[in-house]
């Protein structure tokens, strides 16, 4: 136990470090270009020790946290860290995620000695795929967009445009550059506050009060854990397809919970597929780590020592642990936000009272882009909210991004000042979630006019297999895509034309409890 000195010593502690990672991202959001970035604030921040092993990070993408928090130590112990560079990387079988998905690491070094490491990823739209808007229908990495393994930048702190064209090939463009710049801004800005965190407490404090958080988060992850009953959970769902003709796809999950520790094993999942709705491990490990730390306590410190309860074991090579060169893009949108429903599936059959229904399990991905009428190459992606699934205290809500997003969405304003698309429509999907004594939460209904020549590209879900109820609620309604009134298919690419309509409607949340 702690003194009450001691506990509120890291409590402040906690704050500051916290406290760089939001600074860190709203210079990042500031900085940005891309409406990706600034309006749609899909990107995160962390701070990590000198091992890899997460330290502080901000409330920003589960997806993009917990994969780094998995991968960044073999990430560090590979790499010859020297001051005042910074390492880039976006592949996603070295410590990535999907493509579009960039990460900037850079080492802080306090008179010579390495005290650990700032680090930021962030959404990019552009990133040299197959087609506009980075989210391609593809059967490779490689049609995803320039590949990036661990690179060396910025030599003496400063990271310059001509350091990105050999590293970005054909997907440079200034708007890139100077989003990847700005991560590189925010990446000094950590390193300036870690910095000046550890010149007033001194190396040594700094070091024992790292190690003093970690121990403290487990035991809190720990005590949490504890209250869950002892055994083994189970649960399967099915992803409805690939995109390539490959349909009801399973993932699976044993849950052992034993004295505060808990262990998953995917194996039973089916094998990795044609199209790009494999995941790298790191993020399946995200998905993991997300859902267990919703059922902890409020105040636990989010650093690696909430996580050394939780392992886990996949089957190389499968749905959820896919090897190289698998496609991947879908991946981390789609497949991580399934894993989500087959892990809080399991806990339910024991513990439904504190579990809610299935949320809309897809992030709805939309890509579009091409040539506008002033002959500017553009390209757009947005991710759309749905219904949350409701639980024992009350009702999901509705239109909110759930679960492995926390992104927002693209303001109609920004969408019509930057694209040639106009928004016609946009309201909730009435009666989309599903019934029960508390209702699951609505989706929503977003309808584009096409105003020049658009390839439009379309990675969505629970199109075919509804989110589930519980506790006697019913489904919530599945998600449908549409161009000119006409139904298509929930992952589809195709050209579309000046007053074609694109219309989305998300899915709603599970009921739960029995309706009276």
């Amino acid at each position: 136990m702690m003194s009450g000195e001691d506990a509120i010593t890291l409590g402040i502690f906690t704050s500051r470090l916290n406290a760089i990672c939001e600074d860190m991202g709203s210079l990042l959001c500031r900085a940005a270009l891309s409406s990706n970035i600034k309006d749609r604030q899909d990107y995160s921040c962390a701070i990590f020790d000198t091992e890899g092993a997460l330290s502080a990070q901000a409330a920003h993408i589960p997806v993009h946290l917990g994969s780094m928090a998995y991968a960044l130590a073999a990430i560090v112990a590979a790499q010859d860290w020297q001051r005042g560079e910074m390492v880039i990387l976006n592949d996603p079988f070295l410590g990535g995620t999907h493509l579009p998905d960039v990460t900037l690491i850079a080492p802080v070094f306090y008179q010579e000695r390495l005290q650990g490491f700032v680090a930021n990823r962030a959404h990019h739209a552009a990133i040299g795929a197959v087609t506009p808007g980075s989210m391609p229908l593809s059967t490779m990495l490689s049609e995803e967009g320039v590949i990036i393994p661990p690179t060396a930048i910025g030599q003496a702190g400063s990271l310059q445009p001509q350091d990105l064209v050999s590293i970005l090939g054909d997907a440079w463009s200034e708007e890139l550059a100077a989003d990847l710049m700005a991560q590189a801004s925010a990446n000094r800005k950590g390193i300036e506050q870690l910095l000046a965190l550890i010149e007033t407490q001194g190396e040594q404090t700094y070091h024992d009060q790292l190690t003093a958080l970690n121990n403290y988060a487990e035991r809190l992850a720990r005590k949490a854990l504890m209250l869950l009953p002892a055994g083994r959970y189970t649960f399967s769902d099915r992803m409805d397809d690939d995109g390539q003709g490959q349909e009801d796809i399973v993932i699976t999950v044993s849950l052992a919970i034993d004295k505060g520790q808990v262990h998953a094993d995917f194996g039973g999942s089916s094998p990795q597929v044609r199209g790009n709705i494999n995941c790298p491990l790191p993020v399946t490990a995200a998905a993991l780590f997300y859902v267990f730390r919703c059922l902890m306590p409020e105040q636990l410190p989010a650093c690696a020592g909430s996580l050394r309860p939780l392992t886990l074991t996949a089957p190389e090579g499968s749905l959820v642990n896919a090897r190289q060169p698998a496609a991947v893009t879908a991946g981390n949108v789609e497949t991580s936000s399934r894993i989500v429903d087959v892990l809080l599936g399991a806990l339910a059959e024991k513990i439904p009272e504190i579990i809610p229904a299935a949320s809309q399990g897809t992030m709805n991905n939309i890509a579009m882009g091409g040539v506008d009428l002033s002959g500017h190459q553009w390209d757009y992606y947005e991710t759309l909210a749905g219904g949350m699934g409701a639980h024992a205290q009350g009702d999901g809500l509705s239109a909110v991004h759930s679960h492995m997003t926390n992104t927002r969405n693209t303001p109609i304003e920004v969408l019509e000042m930057n694209f040639p698309l106009r928004c016609r429509r946009y309201a909730l999907r009435t009666d989309s979630g599903g019934q029960g004594q508390f209702r699951g939460g609505d989706g929503l209904l977003r309808e584009y006019e096409i105003l020049a020549d658009t390839t439009v590209t379309m990675l969505s879900e629970r199109r075919r297999y509804q989110p589930w109820g519980l506790a006697g609620g019913d489904c919530g309604q599945p998600g449908r895509n549409r161009i000119n009134g006409r139904t298509v298919a929930g992952k589809f690419s195709r050209c579309c034309h000046a007053g074609d309509m694109l219309t989305i409607e998300t899915p709603g949340g599970g009921g739960w409890g029995k309706a009276t």
